[in-house]
C-alpha cells in the first residue's frame, strides 16, 4: 500500500496563500458604529420621565380616599373570576328562518298570511 506524500512546492504555497487572501476578501467587514449610537434610545427615556425623583417623596397621594380606592380594586379583582361572557356575533340570524316569510322556515307559506 502507497502513501501519498505531499510535497510543498512553492506553486502550491503561492496558491494556498493566493486563495487564503481570496477568501478574506469575501468576509463582510464589521458595522462601523458613530458615536451616536443609542442616544436616540437615551432621549426617548429621559422624556418619558417626569421626575426622576419621585421615589424620595414621602407624602401620601391625594385625590382618592381608602374607600374608593378599596371598592375599585374589590371590583378589578371581582372581574377575573368571572368574565363577562360575549355574544357570538357570527351566529345572528342562523336558523331563524329568511325574513318576510310568515310561515318559518320550510312550512310553504312564503309570502302569505294567516
Amino acid at each position: 500500500m502507497d502513501t501519498l506524500n505531499l510535497k510543498l512546492t512553492p506553486f502550491t504555497l503561492v496558491l494556498s496563500i493566493l486563495v487564503s487572501i481570496g477568501l478574506v476578501g469575501c468576509a463582510s467587514p464589521a458595522p462601523k458604529l458613530d458615536d451616536n449610537f443609542g442616544k436616540a434610545v437615551n432621549a426617548a427615556k429621559a422624556q418619558q420621565i417626569i421626575n426622576p425623583d419621585a421615589s424620595l417623596n414621602t407624602d401620601p397621594v391625594a385625590g382618592v380616599d381608602g374607600l374608593a380606592a378599596d371598592a375599585a380594586m374589590s371590583r378589578y379583582h371581582r372581574s377575573f373570576v368571572q368574565p363577562v361572557a360575549t355574544p357570538n356575533v357570527f351566529t345572528i340570524g342562523v336558523g331563524t328562518g329568511a325574513a318576510g316569510m310568515t310561515g318559518g322556515a320550510g312550512t310553504g307559506n312564503v309570502g302569505t298570511s294567516r
